[in-house]
């Protein structure tokens, strides 16, 4: 059997979602889709832009829920970049914080951990 991406969908669960959509937006020049019934402030959705037809990636969303909290979690979504180093040079004046500047993993490439302004961490992946 040919082997097939097995992230599907993700959250990334904040405890400010108007911050937080900032920080994604500022470091990776997205433009976010709300998602849910927007008159429910307990639970707010914003998606991450996406594309059906897109082969061997994940669509998702961050979340806000009065139940939930952000970070500290030992979940880590990495995010597709043509040049790790381009969107964490973005992270500290968007409101995060660098945990692990761009390095090496091999012939897989590089990465940048940061933390995002909910302290959740992320990862940015490239092969540049």
């Amino acid at each position: 059997m040919k082997p097939k991406n097995p992230v599907v969908w993700f959250e990334i669960y904040v405890n400010d979602i108007k911050r937080a959509r900032k920080f994604y937006e500022t470091v990776f020049n997205y433009e976010f889709s709300e998602l849910g019934n927007p008159a429910d402030e307990s639970f707010q959705m914003l998606a991450f832009p996406s594309d059906p037809e897109t082969k061997n990636m994940a669509a998702g969303a961050l979340v806000y829920h009065k139940d939930t909290s952000a970070g500290a979690n030992s979940t880590i979504v990495y995010f597709h970049s043509k040049d790790c180093s381009v969107e964490e040079a973005r992270v500290e004046n968007a409101g995060g914080e660098v945990f692990r500047p761009k390095m090496s993993i091999g012939q897989y490439g590089f990465i940048s951990l940061v933390k995002d302004t909910e302290g959740n961490m992320i990862g940015i992946h490239s092969m540049e």
